[in-house]
């Protein structure tokens, strides 16, 4: 009589728990951070009475400080547990958001927003890409584009119902709320889900067994020093300084835009569109590197961008708009996911907080200037037409960049 012996069944990797606790996390930064900063900016005008162009000015000090506080994160999360550093700076983020409604004077303004966007930079894509990028490696770009799908859900979900909140008890009673959701979001589930990396669970990447690699080739694991030299991280950095900068401006205006063009309930629609596409961009991404490669891919999208940009600056109709948005939407739901995926595939997870928030502190030049810069553009020409042009000729400058100094072959880190 013969015997059989089954193989327990599988669990599912702990990974993709990580990978949920990050989106948890995303939605609630974005939510509560990032997409909440044009209601803020326009509470802190209508309730407060600040100018509209000096607390528009504050608005650019978080983005600022959002690199900086990155910067930081990437230091700290290559020395001790990430946790430790999410957690503290959602917990000083929540109390700072807390009291926005109590913000008086200027300097308060200003301090709100440096602070504010010290701990968001902190709290956000930096130490939370470190980790994910430490959990997968084979399939690193697909956990990427389901985590950061959480940075459109939050957009989608959270925004609105903080712009309801403020419009029904205003900012004074909803900041507090806001604050404590801010810190419900993030802390619990850092502490409780989130694992610095599969090795504090005796894993490994993937959950594939060492012995299950077999002959795969090894994963690079390169020094700060030595990638900050290599030609690959100053092409991917400043190709991204023109991209997302490219990206944020457009996004800052695209609403006005829309209803200048086509009116309100056409806008409001584009920008639903514009949330949904950059949503599902980014999921169909993450399955499509799992067969390209992030570089070919990367440089694809720069030019979409910069196509969608150029339809959105000549559209005159309805159908046209939607097209335009429809092309940049799904440009925007990969940029912020590959940036750092293409840093974390050449130079590896060694001192990847370090390499990535270094590279995202050289592109907050670009998403700090060209808000303003289309701004300029439109009162000079009276029309989006030039602005929107120059956002996409910026794109493709960034795509120059990547083609030409990016895609050379591997030797080392050059």
């Amino acid at each position: 009589m013969t015997t059989t012996t089954s193989r327990p069944p599988r669990r599912v990797f702990y990974g993709w728990y990580v990978v949920a606790a990050v989106f948890v996390i995303m939605t609630t930064t974005s939510g509560l951070a990032f997409y909440n900063l044009s209601i803020l900016l326009a509470a802190f005008v209508a309730e407060q009475g600040f100018p509209v162009g000096l607390a528009s000015s504050a608005t650019a000090t978080f983005f600022v400080a959002g690199g900086i506080g990155g910067m930081v994160a990437g230091r700290l999360v290559d020395r001790i547990d990430a946790r430790i550093v999410i957690a503290v700076s959602a917990s000083i983020g929540a109390l700072t958001l807390a009291s926005a409604g109590l913000l008086r004077e200027l300097w308060q303004l200003y301090a709100f927003h440096v602070v504010f966007g010290f701990c968001h930079g902190a709290a956000g894509l930096v130490p939370l890409t470190t980790v994910v990028a430490r959990w997968f490696s084979v399939r690193r770009a697909l956990a990427f584009s389901v985590a950061a799908t959480g940075l459109s859900l939050g957009g989608i979900l959270v925004a609105p119902f903080v712009a309801l909140a403020i419009e029904r008890v205003g900012l004074a009673g909803a900041a507090p709320w806001l604050g404590l959701a801010l810190f419900l979001g993030i802390v619990p589930v850092t502490l409780i889900v989130l694992r610095p990396s599969p090795g504090a669970l005796g894993l490994e990447p993937d959950g594939v067994l060492p012995a299950d690699r077999g002959d795969s080739a090894p994963q690079p694991a390169v020094a700060f020093a030595e990638a900050r030299r290599s030609r690959y991280f100053y092409a991917v950095s400043i190709a991204y300084l023109f991209l997302l900068g490219a990206q944020v401006g457009a996004i800052a205006h695209f609403y006005r835009l829309a209803s200048t063009r086509v009116g309100v309930a056409a806008a409001a629609l584009a920008l639903s569109v514009l949330a949904g596409s950059s949503t599902i961009g980014r999921l169909v991404g993450g399955w499509i590197m799992l067969k390209v490669s992030a570089l070919r891919f990367a440089l694809v999208l720069m030019l979409m961008q910069a196509a969608g940009l150029a339809v959105l600056a000549v559209a005159e109709d309805r159908n046209q708009i939607l097209l335009g948005t429809v092309v940049f939407g799904v440009t925007m739901g990969n940029s912020l996911m590959l940036h750092p995926l293409l840093l974390a595939e050449r130079f590896g997870t060694r001192d990847y907080g370090r390499i990535y928030s270094t590279s995202q502190l050289v592109t907050v030049i670009g998403v700090a200037s060209c808000p303003a810069l289309i701004g300029v553009l439109y009162e000079a020409s009276g029309d989006y037409a030039v602005p929107f042009l120059a956002a996409a000729a910026v794109t493709l400058v960034g795509l120059a960049v990547l083609g030409l100094f990016g895609t050379g072959r591997r030797r080392g880190v050059s």
